[in-house]
């Protein structure tokens, strides 16, 4: 039986204006760059570790208008050890961390609101903390007034050593850590611990290596030889000259430190490892040191609950050492939050344990809700979607579109309609295999806040089919449809749209470019009406489309009408200004 940290708020911190996270046991934090992640878990240092690094360009900033406060609020609840809820503090927990900070829901739920405030101080040039206990954990926003402008409740510091907040950001390397005494292993090392008989048994068998390796070596034989000469010089009565090529003491032991990692029959020292095993190394360290407490804990019958904060396991390694760190950072004792740009460790986690931060306009963070799904309906989300085409975690916007030749030819006319690449963008153009399949993805990037359109054929049964889809997610059943969804003109699919769109010169073209007797082939293609032009790009759409599309790039005509639509649809949503 624990407690889980179960909902971060944050207002006024860097470009978190105003953001409420829901946390798991894990949690995998996903999104493209610049979108938060890190910031979010800097705002948790803050709650709950160093403040020290804290500036003025920590405020949020909009236009010419600075945030006077950061406010940070934790929401701690009992758990069992699943991460479940339960509805009361164990006794332990709750003479740690006291019943005048404990409060009940409407339910008889315990919880503990905690509230961390930052101020600039202008005349002192420096920073003020504040905390408090909240009398309530009001919703989010209500009847127009936000969480953070509601009563701070009753000013009381909080920080617990038995919930020790653990940071472990991207540059970790195992090497730089055997030389700093803060670091996790140099924490470790510093607490070695021997038994008066062992120190002196290990002493002796130094001293004797030490005396074996003088007196087998010419060169520091003469060497000691020639400096017991320092006696006469200092005229002194020492006991004479020592040469340790071992260090003498066991004290000294871990100033020489070093860690050898064998490839197959070979032992190299670290420093000749790549900076992937040394990433890894670090962090089996952090778990090391956490599982040293936790026994410590144990040993005390303390309570014991670290909070970990990881950026980026996946810096340096390949996917299937990815996954397999992750299952090594799940295992470890307490809560842990992680950062990734990797698909490997976002499709390896649970839905339920996967947060997407998206910026727009503001930062939001998405979650997908598994207790309003079946298990047929997860199962195909992670199936279908995130086994397949885990790098929409990390979209701007997602097109969806039914057939090859769509996914395939879209990217290459984006790049002449806005100058630059899809993937300079954040586009990313997804088939989905057949137009029965848009469900499990419009699920996935509804609940996720990621920005996506589908671009359709429009056959009558198609139509039908991707309408009813819309409307049973749940999200969208307010929505309007043509908001979302581009339809070709009726009856059409993309290669018909463009033969109707008077496109039948390039798809000529085109056809007989790969036909590698083109300019004999040529005359004949010129004879084909829209009947054979069709027929022909359709029995092979995965080499047609893309060549297709280069040789509408290339002439001097406008894009197709719909494909227009598409584009400046995209251009409105992430605010793209494009030359006309």
């Amino acid at each position: 039986m624990s407690i889980l940290i179960k909902t971060v708020r944050i207002s006024g911190f860097r470009g978190l204006k105003n953001i409420e996270v829901e946390l798991e046991k894990t949690t995998i934090l996903t999104g493209m760059n610049n979108t938060g992640k890190t910031s979010f878990l800097k705002a948790l240092q803050i709650a709950l570790g160093n403040r020290q690094f804290i500036s003025q360009d920590d405020f949020f900033i909009q236009g010419s208008s600075v945030n006077e406060k950061i406010i940070i609020d934790l929401l701690i609840v009992p758990t069992n050890d699943n991460g479940i809820r339960n509805e009361d503090f164990l006794e332990n927990w709750e003479v740690l961390l006291t019943t005048d900070r404990i409060r009940h829901d409407d339910t008889g739920h315990a919880f503990i609101p905690l509230r961390t405030i930052i101020i600039f101080d202008s005349i002192k040039n420096s920073f003020k903390t504040q905390q408090y206990i909240l009398q309530s954990w009001s919703e989010f926003k209500q009847d127009e007034t936000h969480w953070f402008e509601r009563d701070n409740g009753n000013k009381s510091g909080f920080n617990f050593d038995e919930m020790p907040f653990f940071y472990m950001d991207a540059q970790r390397d195992i090497l730089e850590d055997t030389k700093l005494r803060n670091s996790y292993l140099g924490k470790m090392l510093s607490k070695i611990e021997y038994s008066a008989d062992n120190i002196r048994d290990i002493e002796q068998q130094i001293e004797l290596l030490n005396e074996k390796a003088v007196s087998s070596s010419d060169i520091l034989s003469t060497i000691k030889t020639s400096l017991k000469e320092l006696d006469t010089a200092m005229d002194s009565h020492s006991e004479g000259i020592e040469i340790t090529p071992f260090t003498k003491k066991i004290r000294d032991l871990s100033k020489g430190l070093t860690i050898y990692y064998s490839d197959q029959k070979e032992p190299f020292s670290m420093e000749y490892h790549g900076m992937g095993t040394r990433s890894w190394s670090s962090l089996l360290t952090l778990k090391a040191f956490i599982a040293l407490l936790s026994i410590n804990a144990e040993k005390e019958q303390s309570v014991f609950f670290p909070i970990l904060a990881i950026e980026e396991p996946e810096a340096h390694l390949h996917p299937n050492a990815q996954k397999k760190l992750y299952g090594q950072i799940d295992a470890i004792v307490g809560q842990k939050i992680i950062s990734t740009h990797s698909p490997y460790i976002a499709a390896t986690a649970e839905l339920s344990q996967i947060r997407s931060f998206y910026k727009g306009e503001t930062v939001t963070c998405g979650q997908i809700d598994t207790n309003i799904l079946t298990s047929e309906e997860i199962r195909k989300i992670n199936r279908q979607v995130i086994n397949t085409r885990g790098e929409i975690f990390f979209s701007k916007i997602i097109i969806f579109a039914e057939g090859e030749t769509e996914e395939l030819a879209l990217p290459i006319l984006s790049q002449k309609y806005f100058g630059k690449s899809h993937i300079e963008i954040g586009i990313d153009f997804v088939g989905v295999g057949s137009y029965k399949s848009y469900l499990p993805f419009l699920r996935f990037v509804e609940a996720l806040k990621i920005p996506w359109l589908i671009f359709s054929d429009a056959e009558k049964n198609v139509k039908k089919s991707i309408r009813e889809q819309f409307f049973k997610c749940a999200s969208l059943k307010s929505k309007n449809e043509t908001d979302y969804i581009i339809f070709l003109d009726e009856g059409n699919d993309f290669e018909k749209q463009l033969i109707n769109d008077g496109f039948s010169d390039e798809i000529k073209k085109s056809i007989a470019y790969l036909s590698k007797i083109s300019e004999q082939y040529l005359k004949i293609v010129e004879n084909y009406d829209d009947d054979k032009l069709y027929k022909t790009i359709t029995s092979n759409k995965t080499q047609y489309g893309p060549s297709i599309a280069e040789q509408i790039v290339v002439s001097n005509k406008d894009l197709p009408p719909k494909v227009i639509d598409l584009f400046t649809k995209i251009s409105t949503i992430l605010k793209i200004e494009v030359e006309s």
